[in-house]
């Protein structure tokens, strides 16, 4: 007589359970390790520069200003920190995780793997507003005619994409190449026709991305997007996850898609015009990052939008530390060093994904 069979029959669904349990705790980890990273890099960051700050004055300093702690530091070493080194830095932070979260959102929405922030034009009309008071002499208007010119380019991208039907993401993405081209051309020209010394520095170093002039207002200013526009944006992932599979699926799952659109494209300008604003077109933070962050938690965007937004503050800190720092006591464009960085990782990531749709 043979023994009988032992064998346990799996429960359906079980292991999905313990695959989807295991997804959670994995992104719960990657999380909290880049978050911990965060922290580390924003109080290093300010140690680095020609003055030596060691990182028990930093928040010697922070705490002080809190009202936490009386501070040691002269008066001298407590205006570098807490005037000139912590809001660049902390600005840089939120800049690069306006950027991450908005490129994320800007590749559901288009499902285009090439959608940056700057897709629907929105880089090109910061600089022409950006440019215009530069010549005009109201540099002080600098972040409200960029972040202007911003939104200026969006209505027309998508005021053009409308007229010429539905707002489909090709008919969208199209029409923001063409303002994009449009509002560059203007630019040059400007640039080209009246700028002239001091002014011509300044416009180039704008146009190259630059936190030189980052203080505690474009601390206010980016922060205050990302709670107002990006933590609302990390809220409607399943939303996002329904736009992975076409607008077909996406309305038979309920979702209003050209309603979702429209809002969701113009929630993701505003934030993208409030960091243009303080900081000029600093490509390829929102490209790459989300890129990046997908090899390790897939394409779910519950997990890909606030993974990225982190990832991407921090690429900035960096990125933004070696820039004033590598070639001082020159300086150069924040945008030059992320576009040397992200270059290869860009391509690298490409060769990764060869064979896949």
């Amino acid at each position: 007589m043979t023994a009988p069979d032992r064998t346990v029959t799996a429960v359906p669904g079980a292991n999905l359970r313990d695959l989807v349990r295991a997804s959670r705790i994995t992104a719960v980890s990657v999380g909290g390790v880049l978050a911990v990273l965060l922290v580390v890099s924003i109080a290093v960051a300010v140690t680095i520069g020609p003055a030596s700050i060691r990182v028990d004055e930093v928040w010697r300093s922070i705490a002080s200003h809190l009202g936490i702690g009386a501070s040691p530091l002269t008066p001298l070493r407590d205006g570098i920190v807490w005037q000139l080194r912590l809001p660049r830095i902390l600005t840089a932070a939120a800049v690069g995780a306006g950027l991450a979260l908005s490129g994320a959102v800007m590749q559901a929405l288009t499902r285009n793997a090439l959608a940056d922030p700057y897709l629907l034009g929105l880089s090109s009309g910061a600089s022409l507003g950006a440019v215009a008071v530069v010549l005009l002499g109201a540099g002080l208007l600098l972040p409200v005619a960029a972040f202007g010119g911003a939104m200026a380019a969006l209505v027309a991208t998508l005021a053009l994409a409308r007229a010429a039907g539905a707002l489909t993401p090709a008919r969208t993405v199209l029409a923001g190449v063409a303002v994009s081209s449009l509002a560059g051309a203007i630019t040059s020209l400007v640039i080209f026709w009246t700028a002239t010394g001091d002014s011509y520095r300044e416009i180039l170093g704008w146009l190259l991305g630059s936190l030189a002039s980052a203080r505690w207002e474009a601390v206010a200013i980016t922060v205050g997007a990302i709670a107002i526009i990006g933590i609302p944006l990390m809220l409607v992932a399943r939303i996002l996850d329904a736009f992975a599979f076409g607008d077909t699926s996406a309305a038979a799952l309920g979702v209003p898609v050209d309603a979702v659109r429209w809002v969701l494209l113009g929630a993701t300008a505003l934030l993208t015009g409030a960091m243009v604003s303080v900081s000029g077109s600093i490509g390829f933070v929102g490209l790459v990052l989300p890129h990046a962050v997908r090899l390790l938690t897939g394409p779910g965007h519950r997990r890909l939008l606030p993974l990225s937004a982190l990832a991407g503050a921090i690429f900035l800190v960096w990125a933004d530390t070696a820039a004033r720092d590598l070639f001082a006591p020159r300086e150069l464009p924040v945008g030059v060093v992320t576009a040397i960085l992200g270059a290869p990782v860009f391509a690298l990531l490409l060769i990764r994904r060869r064979g896949r749709t």
